[in-house]
């Protein structure tokens, strides 16, 4: 049993370690694309290793799974990923992606149709209002927003205007005052009446001397 164990261990190790090299070595991927039923098609993604020739320094590429030997691709659609084409007598050719702007340019088509935008609209609004569930404050945010403007504004003219009546009736009475003060003791003294603020003084001067003159 002892035996058994060790020798399944050193197995399990080698597999391991071989898939590894393995892997290291076939580190190019070939997706293959073909027609089926006049649509073109990926039937399969070979990995592929660097096989060299000779010692001039030729290589080929050699598929595992199919054992197929190949040419060295040059057009690239991803790190270490090689795009072919397999024709109708069986020969892979490698290509790449075509330029689509450059392509529907050529052809007169337009990125972007009006319809195809009313329909992108409509279709995303359908699905936001069945699929997408939406909390309290998501729904009625712009509505709770717009009131509680409307709420503060009103009460700032409120009191505006409640501040702005009380001014009037205080400006009103002091001018009743100003116009009802009355000059004693010409010579001087007792200009200013009991009460008066200071800040009236130059208004009382300027009164006196135009009742002087």
């Amino acid at each position: 049993m002892l035996f058994l164990i060790i020798i399944v261990i050193f197995g399990l190790v080698g597999w391991i370690i071989y898939w590894q090299i393995t892997k290291k070595q076939y580190y190019i991927k070939i997706p293959l694309y073909k027609l089926v039923g006049n649509i073109p098609t990926r039937v399969g993604t070979y990995s592929c290793k660097i096989f060299p020739i000779g010692k001039a320094g030729d290589s080929l590429w050699f598929c595992k799974g199919i054992k197929k030997f190949i040419p060295p691709a040059t057009l690239q659609s991803a790190p270490n990923e090689f795009w072919h084409w397999e024709r109708e007598d069986g020969e892979w050719i490698n290509f790449t992606m075509s330029d689509l702007d450059v392509i529907q340019k050529k052809a007169g088509a337009k990125y972007i149709h009006q319809d195809m935008r009313s329909q992108r609209i409509a279709t995303n609004n359908i699905l936001e209002q069945r699929l997408i569930n939406k909390g309290f404050w998501e729904k009625y945010k712009d509505m709770i927003v717009h009131l509680i403007f409307y709420v503060v504004v009103m009460v700032c003219m409120i009191v505006i205007f409640w501040q702005w009546s009380d001014i009037t009736t205080q400006v009103g009475g002091l001018i009743s005052q100003l116009n009802g003060l009355q000059c004693v003791e010409p010579r001087g003294q007792g200009l200013i009446p009991e009460g008066t603020a200071p800040a009236l003084l130059p208004l009382l001067f300027f009164k006196f001397k135009r009742k002087k003159k």
